[in-house]
């Protein structure tokens, strides 16, 4: 790997791990005023259960119309078949539909392979009966659960699914559900039926996220910005999206990170760990990451401008990394992007 393909790398999980809550759409076939409502979260997390491991949510109109999502489709054409698979299969266009969502993941399955179950919260303007009557034109069942109808999408077996699109693959032989419920108007709930179910029963009241009183300090502490996630810091690594060498990290109990995706991003990530000793040997990793990302930039002004905003903060059991990444530097490190713009040129 090149450095400029490790930059390009790095920028990209930064960017993934900001927008978890829009990612989690993506992990059921689609994509990626302030986040918080108020400094208790926004209302859906009442629909969440209280053992979510991880809570994420992304203002999809700022994110979706922001510069840097234009860097992306630019620097990395043709990502978008989740977006139009969605659509096709619901009629829900996240483009014009979607104001923003709030998202859960349960912990790792049993097996260890991966999430169990993830849950996304999608607020906007929806056609009920419209993608109602498409999904049903699918092969879509309507079960009625209390007062709410949950559409079941039918499992694809493991050979429809596309495996070239599919990181480890193996992971995925058991194909997830896929449902969606209209919890109130402007409100739908797609993931797998079990939780769209706990959603439904958690609407009157119970032991939702809001209960959480951990988790709910994260939410509590963080900055404003149109992108955040907080949760366990075990749930995110069972996901499978981060790389090998992090499990190498001292060890980590919670994770916070929230963002502002417009022309760039700039983001803060903050990591708890175990004891005061974790957390000085966390800062020593991530200082040395940083020296190591210096000496490589060289004589890049635009990598030394990244570079440079990356800062170092954190007490006690808290380590913090602040930095902010340019749009233009997407254009300069994706070679498929940059590559796509002098052929468009040289016409």
């Amino acid at each position: 790997m090149t450095v400029k393909t490790r930059y390009f790398a790095v920028c990209s999980l930064l960017v993934l791990v900001v927008g978890l809550g829009s990612g989690l759409v993506a992990y059921y076939g689609a994509i990626p005023t302030g986040a918080l409502a108020s400094r208790g979260g926004p209302d859906e997390l009442r629909y969440i259960p209280a053992d979510a491991a991880v809570v994420a949510y992304a203002n999809v109109r700022q994110v979706m119309a922001s510069e840097l999502r234009q860097h992306f489709r630019q620097a990395a054409p043709g990502q978008e078949t989740g977006q139009h698979e969605l659509q096709a299969q619901t009629g829900i266009n996240i483009e014009t539909d979607i104001d923003h969502v709030v998202a859960s993941l349960e912990g790792t399955s049993p097996g260890g392979n991966g999430p169990s179950a993830g849950l996304v919260l999608a607020s906007g303007t929806f056609d009920e009966v419209k993608i109602e009557a498409l999904m049903r034109d699918h092969g879509a069942q309507v079960v009625q659960y209390k007062d709410k109808r949950i559409i079941v999408a039918p499992t694809p077996t493991p050979t429809d699914l596309p495996d070239s699109n599919i990181p480890n693959p193996e992971k995925f032989s058991k194909p997830t559900e896929f449902a969606l419920s209209f919890l109130k108007p402007g409100l739908v709930a797609l993931g797998t039926s079990t939780l769209i179910r706990r959603a439904i029963d958690l609407e009157n009241g119970g032991d939702n996220v809001t209960t959480n009183a951990d988790l709910m300090n994260l939410v509590s502490s963080l900055d404003s910005g149109n992108a955040w996630a907080v949760g366990r810091f075990d749930a995110l690594r069972g996901t499978g999206k981060l790389p090998d060498g992090m499990s190498q990290l001292p060890p980590i109990v919670w994770f916070s990170v929230t963002g502002q995706i417009s022309d760039g991003i700039s983001a803060v990530i903050r990591a708890e760990t175990t004891n005061d000793e974790a957390a000085k040997n966390l800062r020593d990793v991530v200082q040395g990451f940083v020296a190591l990302a210096r000496l490589q930039a060289g004589s890049k002004p635009d990598l030394q401008a990244l570079i440079q905003s990356l800062q170092i903060s954190g007490s006690g059991k808290t380590v913090a990394l602040s930095f902010s990444v340019p749009g233009r530097l997407v254009d300069l490190m994706a070679p498929v992007g940059g590559q796509l713009r002098n052929r468009q040129a040289a016409h």
